[in-house]
């Protein structure tokens, strides 16, 4: 059914005025709504990606056993310096994990990313510290289904999209009441803080309006704004309750001699974080190795076990060790050099696609190059490549917005809120690596199926 309806919304898109009416209304939308990242369109397509609802059904259940999984390795890491230096956490990283957050959730808000696949579904990576796109989803699911195209498509399919900043919200007042261990006096005051100048700022300006449009005072701030005064975090005269970190641990360390305040008010236990700096424990991408490492099979139920097995790649840290692979007894730097054509080397803890080395997409001589780089940087992972999803998308292309069909590569991105799957949106991109940072664009994700005969 699934390809029935794509090919459906394509021949829909041959009508040249609907096209056209609805390529306006989309560059409207994306201009109105401000979905454009570093200048550009957030949503270059015409078509949203379409999931199943059979198939989104799957996906949710997966994932919160998956996320089930990961709070135990969180509950099993604060004291246990084995899983620690498993997952790479350094020395000043785990002063900041031994801070309390007063409230239970590793990562009250994350995002896996995922390939969904006729046979299989597979994921790639998680984003359980700071994951973007959240408002930028919603505003693309707001813009998409009102184009004429999708209210035509509508006619023969139901579709259903997503509202995550609600489920956001009520993310950052749980953890809040959780953290008091009492419900508050007042509507908290609630801070977005990060870097000054990010592509991200439009999803910034996008929650700040939400949160305040909902009873509640937001501001966004950098790091280098905050004071710490009198028990109270501060910004601009504005005291703060919830800090809504999108802030990176690693763009902190360098300026937390600068700039203070933060740290100073979290270690005082003075500010509810969200997320926490507990959630770098699941952000590493070492928590795959954890995951599939029959070392730490122990940590989960037979079903998290099973889910394990069946949709979390093969991980290891790349060491010059032996380990097992699917029960057989290997040496993991000769074997990763024996097995390009299935693997992949990407650093513990970066972002953006930096660093990655595709095993299938290199000769010889450049897999060795990635191999001895991998080793003398020390924190590398090795990992085995996934079914990924192709599908053609119309791009559009230049300010006149050409429409072109293309082939892209569909990265299913579901956004969990306190460990309960509750939004999603889709990465395309027309080479490996499918993240908005490095070149690729985003749609919203609908679940559609077929109406029901009256």
């Amino acid at each position: 059914m699934l390809k029935e309806a794509v090919a459906y919304y394509h021949q829909l898109l041959e009508d040249v005025d609907l096209a056209e009416s609805s390529r306006r209304a989309l560059d409207e939308g994306l201009e109105r709504n401000r979905l454009i990242f570093g200048g550009r369109r957030l949503s270059p397509y015409l078509r949203p990606h379409f999931v199943l609802e059979s198939d989104w059904l799957r996906v949710v259940k997966i994932c919160e056993t998956v996320w089930s999984a990961l709070q135990k390795v969180k509950d099993a890491a604060i004291s246990n310096s084995e899983i620690l230096d498993e997952l790479g956490i350094t020395e000043i990283e785990r002063e900041l994990v031994a801070i309390d957050p007063k409230y239970a959730q590793v990562s009250p808000t994350a995002r896996l990313d995922s390939f969904l696949t006729d046979e299989a579904y597979s994921f790639v990576e998680l984003n359980g510290e700071s994951p973007a796109g959240v408002a930028y989803a919603d505003s693309a699911t707001e813009i998409f289904i009102d184009l004429p195209v999708m209210r035509r498509f509508a006619e023969r399919f139901d579709v259903r999209g997503f509202e995550g900043r609600s489920k956001m919200l009520r993310v950052l007042l749980e953890a809040h009441e959780e953290f008091l261990g009492r419900k508050p006096e007042r509507n908290p005051v609630i801070a977005i803080v990060d870097l000054k100048g990010l592509p991200t700022q439009k999803e910034f300006e996008l929650f700040k309006d939400y949160f305040e449009s909902e009873g509640y005072t937001s501001i966004i701030c950098s790091p280098d704004e905050l004071e710490f005064s009198g028990g109270r975090l501060i910004c601009m005269g504005v005291e703060i309750d919830i800090v809504y970190k999108r802030l990176l641990v690693n763009e902190y360390l360098p300026i937390i001699e600068s700039a203070p305040a933060l740290l100073e008010a979290y270690r005082a236990g003075a500010v509810c974080m969200v997320n926490n700096f507990r959630s770098k424990l699941v952000h590493k991408k070492a928590i795959f190795a954890v995951l599939t490492n029959e070392t730490y099979a122990y940590l989960f139920s037979e079903n998290e076990l099973e889910t394990i097995k069946a949709h979390v790649p093969w991980t290891r840290k790349f060491r010059d060790e032996t380990t097992y692979n699917k029960s057989e007894e290997i040496s993991l730097v000769e074997w990763t050099r024996a097995n390009k054509g299935k693997l992949v080397l990407k650093p513990n803890d970066d972002y953006g696609g930096h660093g990655i080395y595709i095993g299938w997409a290199s000769n010889e001589k450049e897999w060795d190059e990635a191999i001895n780089l991998a080793l003398a940087d020390g924190d590398y992972l090795v990992q085995e490549r996934v079914s990924t999803s192709k599908e053609m998308f119309p791009m559009l292309f230049g300010d006149e917005g050409k429409v072109t069909m293309i082939e892209q590569l569909v990265d299913l991105d579901p956004l969990l809120f306190n460990g309960i799957v509750g939004s999603a949106f889709t990465r395309l991109s027309s080479s490996e690596l499918a993240n908005v940072s490095s070149g690729g664009g985003m749609v919203p994700t609908f679940i559609i199926k077929e109406k029901e005969k009256e």
